[in-house]
């Protein structure tokens, strides 16, 4: 009934699978479009997904990871009134010709509940761990035929046998960009260390399965996640300001043109010869074309000049190394990637999510 191997023969168990849905129905639903291309299968946008993993050592006795995932039941529910959309669904617009739709339908974030025969101490010194972790994060592909059943945001708390305990997030990058989703991490934080910091709190939380399961019960439930650590190479770009139109789309697929250009000297690789280009406002319409190098985009790079263009190559400014559930206590890894799709590379425009801040777009350039 075991999940996979998570290191060394160590096998992952799912214990649990539950949906968490916002506090309070949410009213009047809220939406954005999906501009794709009329062949969805020829596009990996549907697959493509941020993850991050948080791994925390066990803070005193009644701190476990299923103390966590019980207290994330009730807390996550609470970050989803302000965020309703991250708990909703694509689905198909009946007036477009293919196009999709994020509705705030209320459906809910996945919640997966899993152990591991494993202590935090040796994964972390696993030689492997940068593979093994991605058994730590849980998806399940959607398709273009039904995708308004599929969850688009996941989140698995892994117990380790000595009591440490690691949260991973999975989210659709057609719902969020990385820097509004680490916003959203932030937040829901605040929420659950101002629900959970009284000295007078039960010891245990509402939903706690070890007392919620049956006796007899099963350990574990075969699932199948297909998530694996192919993680892509990516490079992120910002700019200083706001300074082009940004409803241009010769605008956008220069600024992609020009972004390839310096990440494959960054990474000395190639993008590979078709990418989407994904174009999204927080929480806005998207808008989602399939480049080619050889039809022309390779010169396009010379048509715009750019400064003060700066790149990283690293998560670290999204701040999320601060990330805690328990209050004051940090987590002792944080491992962030965008999963890589075979044969196709990946270009996301975004625009400032603040009009007062200085930093204008990011681009963050992802290769197969």
């Amino acid at each position: 009934m075991a999940l996979s191997s998570l290191s060394n023969g160590n096998k992952l168990n799912v214990a649990a699978v539950q949906t968490v849905v916002p506090t309070k129905p949410t009213d009047p639903r809220e939406s954005f479009r999906v501009t794709v291309p009329h062949n969805l299968s020829s596009t990996g946008i549907l697959r493509r997904r941020f993850h991050v993993v948080f791994c925390y050592n066990k803070a005193g006795d009644e701190d476990s990871g299923w103390v966590v995932a019980g207290r994330i039941k009730e807390s996550l529910g609470r970050a989803l009134q302000e965020q309703p959309l991250l708990a909703g669904r694509l689905r198909r617009r009946g007036d477009s010709g293919g196009d999709l739709e994020v509705v705030s339908n209320d459906s809910g974030v996945r919640l997966v509940e899993a152990s591991v025969e494993l202590k935090l101490a040796d994964f972390l010194e696993s030689k492997d761990k940068n593979d093994a972790e991605a058994e730590l994060v849980f998806w399940e592909d959607f398709t273009e035929h039904n995708p308004q059943f599929s969850p688009l945001f996941y989140v698995q708390v892994t117990n380790f046998i000595c009591g440490g305990y690691s949260i991973g997030i999975s989210c659709s990058l057609l719902l969020v960009d990385p820097f509004i989703l680490s916003n959203f991490l932030k937040r829901w934080a605040d929420i659950h260390n101002t629900m959970f910091s009284r000295t007078d709190l039960p010891e245990f939380p509402t939903f706690y399965l070890p007392k919620l399961r049956k006796p007899g019960s099963s350990p574990g439930l075969q699932m199948g996640s297909n998530v694996r650590k192919n993680a892509a190479q990516t490079v992120i770009f910002k700019l200083p300001k706001k300074i082009f139109e940004f409803d241009d789309d010769n605008v956008h697929k220069n600024l992609a043109a020009l972004c390839i250009d310096e990440a494959e000297r960054e990474v000395a690789a190639k993008m590979a010869s078709n990418f989407s280009l994904v174009v999204k406002a927080p929480f806005e319409d998207a808008k989602v074309e399939i480049c080619s190098r050889q039809e022309g985009l390779e010169s396009s790079a010379g048509n715009i000049v750019v400064s003060g263009l700066s790149c990283a190559r690293t998560w670290d400014e999204l701040g999320l190394e601060n990330i805690c559930l328990n209050e004051g206590k940090k987590p002792v890894r944080v491992s962030c990637w965008i999963n890589a799709v075979v044969d196709e590379g990946c270009v996301m425009i975004i625009p400032p999510s603040d009009e007062k801040s200085n930093v204008g777009l990011k681009i963050i350039v992802s290769f197969t």
